[in-house]
């Protein structure tokens, strides 16, 4: 019997690589300020919501679930001074042409020839609570086959964000604590990934204190109850996001998957190289704690 969870969560870590590149793409940047955009400042966050941008800055906040809302708003109010979400859309979908033929080559035709089947399993997600991925799956479709395959796989990895703050809120966790117990499953040093997304040292002392009211920290540091908690939200997680690759079957997952796997190490590079080694979490293996 096929094992939809590994499938799911094999295709969730290829999609946040092939994706995650993207965020401080030198290439998008530039196209970004090119617009009219001060040195192309808050492209990752302009870019990645832009077809969520005009319901405004609380809504494109609740959707990223744990980024600090001045971030959020500093960004927006941005793009909207200078130009349009639109064009901000546009800018960052040339670079991602350019830049998958250039570190993903070998990837290129064959995703490219999976873009129908890939919007149909995008398309079979139902919708209700995933804003940040209905805002997309309404954007327009290119005609370039490649970065309509791209813009698919964004959709289905953003509804498994969205799930994976409707499982969150469920769960009465908020996005400093959220961070908190990502970082400690993911071993990430302190509380680097909170901090990367906003959070000060009010949060972060609000957000261990809640979870060691839960038995998930002891003494300022997530205990191991907290990282069997932590592992059990992603094993939930792969679990409703399974339907996306039932949908897409299982010979055109594994043809996806050896696509975008064997490219996923240079794309990672490419994030290390551009943002630094801690960024995207989501799209590195995971170190367990010794």
């Amino acid at each position: 019997m096929t094992d939809w969870s590994e499938l799911t969560r094999r295709a969730a870590l290829a999609s946040h690589r092939l994706v995650g590149w993207t965020f401080w793409d030198p290439t998008g940047i530039e196209n970004y300020a090119a617009l009219g955009v001060p040195d192309g400042r808050g492209y990752y966050i302009a870019t990645r919501a832009a077809s969520l941008g005009d319901a405004g800055n609380d809504a494109v906040t609740a959707a990223f679930g744990s980024i600090h809302g001045d971030f959020v708003a500093l960004s927006l109010d941005l793009c909207r001074a200078h130009t349009s979400f639109a064009a901000a859309f546009s800018a960052r979908d040339a670079a991602v042409v350019d830049g998958l033929r250039r570190y993903a080559p070998t990837a290129c035709d064959g995703l490219a020839e999976l873009a129908d089947p890939l919007w149909a399993a995008a398309d079979s997600l139902p919708l209700t609570g995933r804003v940040l991925a209905a805002s997309l799956r309404e954007w327009p479709r290119p005609d370039d086959r490649l970065l309509s395959a791209w813009l698919a796989v964004n959709c289905i990895r953003e509804w498994r964000g969205d799930t994976h703050w409707a499982i969150h809120v469920a769960e009465d966790l908020d996005g400093t604590m959220a961070g908190i117990l990502d970082g400690a499953w993911r071993n990430y040093a302190s509380d680097w990934l909170p901090r990367s997304r906003g959070a000060d040292d009010e949060a972060i002392d609000a957000a261990m204190a809640k979870l060691e009211s839960r038995g998930l920290v002891t003494d300022g540091q997530v205990n191991a109850a907290g990282i069997s908690y932590r592992h059990d939200l992603e094993d939930r997680l792969d679990r409703l996001c399974a339907p996306a690759w039932e949908h897409l079957g299982e010979l055109r997952t594994v043809e996806f998957l050896q696509l975008v796997e064997p490219v996923g190490p240079a794309l990672v590079r490419r994030i290390d190289e551009t943002a630094g080694p801690n960024w995207m979490p989501a799209a590195r293996d995971r170190e367990p704690r010794p």
